[in-house]
C-alpha cells in the first residue's frame, strides 16, 4: 500500500470546528480516489494532512508501510509529490529550470544537479507534450502551460504517489480534460493518485474510487459507480443533479438543472 491513513484527526485551533473526523482511506499503485465535497469541507486540508505539512490532533499516516513521523523529509519526498491548487510565481525562472527544482531531494546538499538530473527533466518535458516552453520564463506562459510544468515538476521528483489539489480549478474547458487526460494517464502507468475536484463528472472520467467528504469532518470511501449517485450529490452540494447515461460519451454524465 503506497497511502494509509488510520484513523486522523485534525483541527487548525483548539476549540474551532474539527476539520477531519475519524478518516481513513487507502491507495494503491495505479489507483486514483476523487476526493469531492462541499466549499470549506476540508479536502486541501486534508491532502496537506497526508503531504505532513499539517500536524495532526490524532491518528495515523503510513507512505509505503512506514509512520511518516518516523520519517525524514527527503524520504516522504521520495514517495511523495504535490501539485497546489494554484502556484503563484516568484521569480522567472525558465520552466526547464522550474522543472528541475523538482529534482532537489534527489541532489545531495551542497551539490549542483548532474547530467542525469537535466535529461531526466528533459524526458518528462517531452512525455507531456511541452518541450517547447523549456525556455520560456515560467512566469510568462498560459495557465494550462504553468499546470503542465507544475505536473512536469513532481514527476521529475520520481515519486510513487502523486496530490493534486484541485488541478483544472483555473484552466479553460480544453486545459481541463488534456490535464485529466494527463492524471489517468500516470495511474495507467502506476502512480498512485488522489485528486481534489468540485466537479462530479471528473471523478465519473477517471474512474477509480471517489471519496466523499462532509461539513462534519467525516470521509466516505467507494468505488466511483458506488459513491456517485444522485442521492448523494444532493447531500454534497445542497442541489438536485440528474445522473444519465450518454452512449455518445460512453459515460455516465452529471446533469445540473435548468437555470
Amino acid at each position: 500500500m503506497i497511502i494509509e491513513a488510520e484513523n486522523i484527526n485534525f483541527t487548525y485551533t483548539k476549540g474551532t470546528r474539527q476539520i477531519l473526523k475519524d478518516v481513513n482511506l487507502t491507495l494503491e499503485e495505479g489507483q486514483v480516489m476523487s476526493i469531492l465535497g462541499p466549499n470549506g469541507a476540508g479536502k486541501s486540508t486534508l491532502l496537506n494532512c497526508i503531504a505532513t505539512l499539517n500536524e495532526l490532533d490524532s491518528g495515523t499516516i503510513k507512505l509505503c508501510g512506514k509512520d511518516v513521523r518516523k520519517m525524514k523529509q527527503k524520504e516522504v519526498a521520495a514517495i511523495l509529490s504535490y501539485v497546489p491548487q494554484n502556484h503563484i510565481p516568484a521569480f522567472s525562472y525558465t520552466v526547464f529550470n522550474f522543472v528541475l527544482m523538482g529534482r532537489a531531494p534527489k541532489v545531495g546538499m551542497f551539490e549542483k544537479p548532474k547530467t542525469e538530473d537535466f535529461e531526466i527533466v528533459a524526458k518528462v518535458l517531452k512525455e507531456l507534450g511541452i518541450s517547447e516552453l523549456a525556455d520560456k520564463p515560467y512566469t510568462e506562459i498560459s495557465g494550462g502551460e504553468r499546470q503542465q510544468a507544475t505536473i512536469a515538476r513532481a514527476l521529475v521528483q520520481e515519486p510513487k504517489a502523486i496530490l493534486f489539489d484541485e488541478p483544472t480549478a483555473h484552466l479553460d474547458f480544453g486545459n481541463q480534460i488534456k490535464t485529466l487526460r494527463t492524471i489517468k494517464s500516470l495511474a495507467e502507468k502506476g502512480y498512485a493518485i488522489i485528486i481534489t475536484t468540485h466537479n462530479p463528472d471528473h471523478a465519473i472520467m477517471l474512474g477509480g474510487t471517489t471519496a466523499i467528504l462532509d461539513k462534519k469532518g467525516h470521509l466516505s470511501v467507494g468505488p466511483t459507480e458506488e459513491i456517485i449517485t444522485e442521492e448523494t450529490l444532493k447531500k454534497v452540494y445542497d442541489t438536485k443533479l440528474k445522473l444519465s447515461y450518454f452512449d455518445e460519451a460512453g459515460r455516465l454524465v452529471c446533469i445540473p438543472p435548468n437555470l
